[in-house]
């Protein structure tokens, strides 16, 4: 077969600062997909690309080319017969502690919205909400498009694994990335995420990007230029599509890692739960409403009332989990305690991240099992006034080993101030909104 393009001058025009034509992004990332552009190649003009960046109309079209490289989900079927009013979506940055998808998907589907929430694995300190549901008995990941269909059209949410026919050229090229130094591009973030959100066929989807040290985006400016960007892409696809900024500097809740997640969102879809994850959980429900045309919806009363706990219950039901079956404990607990009084002042994200995937949460490589028990209890969130020996950390993992690395993770992250500085009264975790 003759290629239409040389792999060298696509590479030298983006190293050079030029911009590639539609043509020339097609080509490069389909003959990348069957093997045509070599991996040394790719990997070269990846890196032009996170040193030179790409255009609003260069990455609408790069992220068209990962799209077209594999299948295309279709849940228009679902509001043309009747069954949902619309579908939307939503997508994470990746947090500590972010087990939002949980009580968030059954919660939009009580009002009618067909919520199809393909997610992913952990990697690194940040958790995976498959790895999460996984902790609940018989629960599987695993479904065919005919199944999630008739899930959906039945219970209205799903939470499952994406099929390999989505945007393959993106899990090809991320790999490549991950090696390569190049995870960090803007471009190449964006490209990534909403090739497989917008392969998804959802109508509307809402983007929650995370801001601080647990997140890949640790200031407010880059947060705000890829949600920028990813919106952008969304608005170009057609998709109706919106991004939060929400706040990574601190973890979500109380809880970091698997089960302990999982029972934490279970107390919200009770009606209880901690302050910050009730927070973010109804601002995003209320823009998946909005972005899916229903006004007048009220999330947080469908929490407080049990609605969205008995589309949780089915929703599990529906995938072999048992609701009622007690979650995974750790075999071994070692707590952590303040040295003196004072009040917590800050409890750094990314370092606690890191102790609950040493302890066993989390994985360093794709093929790792995880520990559905281990993981990290706080006692006590920033603003919170403790005593000198009060229990601020529980660690919990089955192989106890494991203590003296997830303590070292947290060196520096506890930080205790004589008096709260003036004006640290607790913010809102959504910082910003972008349109």
């Amino acid at each position: 077969m003759t290629e239409p393009f040389d792999a060298v001058d696509v590479i030298r025009t983006k190293r050079d600062g030029g911009s590639l034509s539609p043509a020339q992004i097609d080509w490069v990332v389909d003959a990348y997909t069957r093997g045509a552009v070599a991996e040394e190649q790719m990997s070269a003009l990846a890196m032009a690309v996170f040193l030179r960046g790409m255009d609003r109309a260069e990455i609408s079209r790069w992220t068209h080319a990962m799209i077209a490289s594999g299948q295309r989900l279709d849940f228009s079927p679902l509001v043309a017969s009747g069954a949902r009013r619309a579908t939307a979506d939503k997508h994470s940055t990746g947090g500590v502690g972010d087990k939002i998808t949980l009580p968030l998907a059954p919660l939009v589907a009580v009002f009618g919205v067909a919520v199809p929430q393909l997610s992913g694995r952990g990697l690194g300190h940040t958790g995976g909400t498959l790895d999460k549901l996984e902790a609940v008995p018989g629960w599987r990941a695993a479904l065919s498009n005919d199944e999630m269909l008739a899930q959906l059209r039945e219970v209205g949410a799903v939470i499952c694994a994406a099929g390999s026919g989505l945007a393959p050229a993106d899990k090809k090229l991320y790999a490549l990335r991950d090696v390569t130094g190049t995870v960090e591009s803007i471009p190449l973030i964006a490209s990534s995420i909403m090739s497989k959100k917008i392969a998804e066929g959802t109508q509307a989807l809402v983007l929650d990007v995370k801001v601080g040290s647990g997140a890949f985006m640790k200031d407010l400016g880059s947060a705000r230029e890829l949600a920028r960007t990813m919106v952008d892409l969304g608005t170009d696809a057609g998709v109706r599509t919106t991004a939060l900024l929400t706040d990574m500097s601190t973890p979500l809740g109380l809880t970091v890692g698997n089960a302990v997640e999982v029972e934490e969102s279970v107390e919200v879809l009770a009606g209880g739960g901690p302050a910050d994850v009730v927070e973010l959980t109804v601002a995003l429900a209320e823009e998946m409403l909005a972005a899916s045309g229903i006004t007048g919806a009220d999330p947080a009363a469908a929490l407080r009332d049990g609605r969205a706990m008995d589309v949780w219950r089915a929703m599990l039901r529906a995938q072999g989990g048992d609701p009622d079956a007690p979650l995974p404990r750790a075999r071994e607990t070692e707590t952590v305690t303040a040295a003196e009084d004072g009040v917590l002042t800050g409890l750094d994200a990314y370092r606690v991240g890191v102790a609950a995937w040493r302890l066993g949460a989390g994985r360093a490589r794709k093929e790792d099992a995880v520990q559905a028990g281990a993981g990290v209890v706080l006692h006590a969130k920033p603003g919170d006034a403790v005593r000198a020996g009060q229990p601020l950390l529980s660690l919990r993992t089955d192989t106890p080993e494991r203590f003296a690395r997830a303590r070292e993770a947290l060196e520096g992250a506890v930080v205790i101030e004589p008096a709260a500085p003036a004006g640290s009264a607790r913010a809102s975790v959504v910082l910003e909104t972008v349109r």
